[in-house]
């Protein structure tokens, strides 16, 4: 059979949810002969740039979706809180989730802003209500509703007309295309991720005329991975692993065959013939070949964006830019009394000439104009790490420090010959950083300005520790794995891997790791250094210490920049 396209898969971007890297997808998809991958993270869209890279490298076509919670239609039956019994606390998440998928450049921004809305109510999870769908939601969007959506949860109760009342609302918004999402898991019974569900799902889409599609929910790449699944899922709800609600191993980046066999299994569950399977097929493909969002030409991967001159002073265009850049370098110069100074003026004419070549002056002029704000505000703010030896960023008063009487180079921070942007690291006084962030949006606008988080990552031995408080495992196996890893060496990255997965599988099995134990395949995102790795290494709480501050000792300190 031909290619299939997974519409619905995570990466670790999915925070402790994705148990694989957006470039290991992306890998197997094309190993596995397949043309198309759709990353659909939790709650953010922050491994889409690593996924594009991914799949440009890889010759495969990306579609760019999120899951994101729905607040529910129907009120839910309150229910009686019970103290877990094995220990642990209790995690509210939202039930029901639904799939978003950009169809073009206009159904991306769509997407991006019904993330943003989803943010925005209050400090518990990310939900979207009916208000932020009716105002956002429309043209360009594609809208799967899986085991996890509102309609299906009906369905899997055994009330498809329950189910069919509140897809009537879904049906009802403009310009969307809604498909219903058919996915087998392995699961037993009636509920989400088994065959029953998937062939009711499939009976009903038939029923209401509505499309269906075939997914796995994939949360890794591999099969073999399914045991860091349960690491996180004991991660994220803050209780121990329980052997009654294991991941059943089946949510794997499967490939066409797989996927085929599984489409009839679905269609004869429901009743039908191959038949049945190849249009289920069929309609997967048609979907994924709607998505259309291209990375270079619709999302701008790849190009600078900075903001126009204009809004820096250049009503000019870039020419004015540049102009405006050197008559303020040059105003600095003298301003600090280096106007004589032959090789600082030799230094400065470097640096201009390299900006201008890259066409990066309106960035400069930029972070100008930030620091000048800051300094208006009386908070205190200074210019760190490789920026700080750029001779145009001490003319401007973005650095403190004369470079030529450190012998910081410039190329450190700038030149032709290196492709990644520059970057100025500013620090302001933490405690008054939202004034900042405020005069920020107020000098460029919202549509100009973004907050952005940087995650920390562990080294080895913590990566290894947080695992091992969610587990069953006796401390002393767990004492004895940790101390075997190396904190710092060239081996630290396959020895921490593979004693993970060593980890992990005598926990699925509530024994302990023996020191013969098979250490399996390697899991992905534990590093020895501190790369930005994929979310299952962000700080995970413990219930027993949710403040534990050794759980951060060797990450890097915080700034505020």
């Amino acid at each position: 059979m031909g290619g299939f396209t997974h519409l619905n898969a995570v990466s670790g971007f999915s925070t402790r949810f994705g148990a694989a890297h957006p470039e290991q997808l992306v890998q197997r998809a094309a190993e596995r002969g397949m043309t198309a991958l759709a990353l659909t993270d939790r709650d953010a869209v922050t491994g889409a740039v690593r996924f594009a890279q991914a799949a440009l490298e890889h010759g495969v076509r990306p579609i760019f979706g999120i899951n994101l919670a729905v607040a529910p239609l129907a009120p839910a039956p309150a229910q009686r809180r019970r103290t877990p019994v094995r220990g642990g606390a209790h995690v509210d998440e939202p039930p029901h989730r639904i799939v978003l998928l950009a169809q073009s450049a206009a159904g991306w921004a769509r997407l991006c802003r019904l993330t943003s809305a989803a943010h925005a109510h209050g400090d518990g999870p990310p939900l979207l209500t009916w208000d932020d769908l009716h105002q956002h939601a429309g043209e360009g969007l594609t809208v799967l509703l899986g085991p996890a959506a509102e309609p299906v949860r009906a369905l899997a109760a055994g009330r498809p007309d329950l189910a069919e009342h509140l897809l009537a609302p879904w049906q009802q918004l403009p310009g969307i295309q809604l498909c219903l999402e058919s996915c087998w898991l392995g699961h037993a019974g009636t509920g989400p991720g088994s065959l029953r569900l998937a062939a009711r799902t499939l009976t009903l889409a038939d029923q209401l005329r509505i499309p269906a599609v075939l997914t796995n929910a994939v949360r890794y790449a591999d099969a073999d991975q399914h045991r860091l699944a349960d690491v996180l899922d004991a991660a994220r709800l803050l209780r121990p692993i329980d052997r009654r609600h294991l991941d059943s191993g089946e949510r794997w980046l499967k490939g066409p065959a797989a996927m085929g066999d599984t489409a009839r299994r679905i269609a004869a569950a429901a009743g039908h013939g191959d038949d049945r399977a190849a249009r289920l097929l069929a309609d997967t493909a048609a979907t994924a070949e709607a998505c259309t969002v291209d990375p270079v030409e619709d999302l701008g991967l790849g190009r600078p964006h900075f903001p126009e001159p204009a809004v820096v002073g250049a009503p000019g265009g870039p020419a004015h830019a540049a102009r405006l850049l050197r008559e303020k370098a040059e105003a600095g110069l003298i301003r600090r009394g280096l106007d004589r100074d032959p090789h600082a003026r030799q230094r400065l004419e470097e640096e201009l000439e390299v900006i201008r070549t890259l066409q990066y002056d309106s960035y400069f002029l930029t972070v100008a104009q930030v620091v000048e704000d800051v300094r208006e505000l009386g908070i205190r703010v200074a210019a760190r790490g490789s920026g700080a030896g750029s001779m145009v960023n001490h003319t401007l008063g973005i650095a403190t420090a004369n470079p030529l009487d450190f012998n910081l180079l410039m190329e450190r921070f700038l030149s032709v010959r290196r492709a990644s942007l520059p970057d100025i690291d500013i620090d302001v006084e933490s405690a008054r950083r939202l004034e900042v962030y405020d005069r920020i949006i107020e000098r460029f606008g919202t549509e100009r300005v973004a907050v952005t988080g940087m995650p920390e990552t562990y080294r080895a031995r913590h990566a290894l520790r947080f695992p091992v408080k969610f587990s069953v495992l006796k401390r002393t196996a767990a004492i004895r794995c940790m101390s075997s890893t190396p904190c710092i060496s060239s081996v630290a990255t396959t020895a921490a891997r593979a004693a993970t997965t060593a980890v992990a599988a005598p926990i699925a099995q509530n024994r302990p790791a023996a020191p013969g134990d098979p250490a399996g395949a390697a899991t992905p995102g534990i590093r020895p250094d501190h790369v930005f790795l994929d979310a299952e290494l962000r700080c995970w709480p413990s219930p027993a210490s949710p403040a534990d501050s050794s759980a951060t000792a060797d990450s890097p300190h915080e700034m505020t920049s």
